[in-house]
């Protein structure tokens, strides 16, 4: 690959820079905007609110607004029991600007580059050279499909949920909708009012208890994270971020006799799909809800990511480059860093090591 060059008069100083725009950007910011040290974040979008702006229309979080809220400023209450995702893109934008953060955007980050005693940033017109970098970018823009024997085969729709919006489009089609998380629960919900919809799994889905949402997963999360600290085990009940919570469209779907699950296919065909009993099913459009990766291309020139397609750490650090931390990517950079609530804690670790590192520097 080849090290993007950037023109010395394009290039700005900073002691940290952030890359990212979303909850973890915003929720580590907040850590350090009392420190000393000058930093500037770099959103690669349009417009304050990160991975939710590309949330299907009727996304909402499993958990309550004042369990879904970053550190300094809870989420104002919304008149309804879980918050949709123009409430958390609308709760964002004003959180960023509640405490006037020095955003730069649209910035796409091309690359980090080890000058030595600094570590430069760059994007196609500007670069920054800074002290420490934090990469908080997320997961939205490496969406994971499974390989599947027979996929350049078939002649139908697929697409990720990363870019699903609405049903509409669906309407009277066979659907395979697969993956047995919230999103594949709550995009069976709704496309099946208008579709022919499968759900396909690899396992049975995990459903919890009614009464059961995000604010007994992430003190699950908690109680696991103190044992950690502690060094010692704990059992807990069944229950993971990763089990289908029961929020209202997915109950709907459980009372129209929809919520259940079938184990995968074994290839495409040109039509459709084939299953393990050698039965063969006509299909329209596979919808895949089968997660992310870490969205990690801007540190490849640096060297540190792994086969894995992640960065070995100690905490939030590199192991590799002891100038780079990484935040918000899921149970890697700390348990629930990929939560609204769960962020918080990772995010105030890291600043706190950050603010340390440079006052011995």
């Amino acid at each position: 690959m080849d090290t993007p060059v950037i023109d010395s008069t394009d290039t700005d100083s900073t002691d940290i820079v952030i890359i990212g725009g979303g909850q973890a950007t915003l929720s580590v910011a907040y850590s350090l905007r009392r420190s000393k040290y000058s930093f500037v974040m770099l959103d690669a979008e349009q417009t304050p609110g990160g991975a939710w702006l590309h949330g299907w229309d009727s996304l909402r979080l499993f958990s309550p607004s004042t369990w879904s809220s970053l550190s300094g400023w809870q989420m104002p209450p919304t008149g309804e029991t879980y918050p949709s995702r123009d409430q958390v893109v609308d709760y964002l934008r004003h959180y960023e600007s509640r405490y006037e953060f020095p955003v730069q955007r649209p910035v796409w980050v091309s690359a980090v580059n080890n000058l030595g005693d600094r570590l430069e940033v760059v994007s196609e017109h500007q670069a920054w050279r800074a002290r420490v970098v934090i990469s908080a970018t997320g997961t939205w823009r490496n969406p994971f499909i499974p390989a599947y024997p027979g996929a350049d085969l078939f002649q139908g729709a697929q697409l990720h949920s990363a870019h699903y919006q609405s049903p509409a489009s669906f309407a009277g089609q066979k659907v395979l909708v697969v993956g047995g998380g919230n999103s594949g629960a709550q995009i069976l919900a709704e496309v099946s009012r208008v579709a022919d919809c499968t759900w396909v799994t690899t396992s049975e889905p995990i459903f919890l208890p009614d009464d059961v949402d995000g604010r007994v997963l992430f003190q699950r999360a908690t109680d696991r994270w103190k044992a950690a600290q502690e060094g010692r085990e704990i059992e807990q009940p069944v229950g993971g971020l990763g089990d289908v919570v029961m929020v209202p469209p997915v109950k709907e779907a459980r009372e129209r006799g929809v919520l259940h699950a079938v184990r995968p296919f074994t290839r495409f065909t040109a039509n459709g799909v084939v299953w393990a009993d050698g039965t063969e099913s006509a299909v329209d459009t596979v919808i895949w809800c089968t997660g992310f990766r870490p969205a990690l291309a801007h540190l490849q020139s640096l060297g540190v990511v792994n086969p894995d397609g992640k960065v070995d750490v100690a905490g939030t650090r590199s192991l590799q480059e002891p100038r780079l931390w990484l935040l918000g990517y899921g149970e890697w950079t700390g348990l629930a860093s990929a939560t609204l609530i769960g962020v918080g804690r990772s995010a105030r670790a890291t600043a706190e090591e950050i603010i340390q590192y440079l006052d011995s520097a």
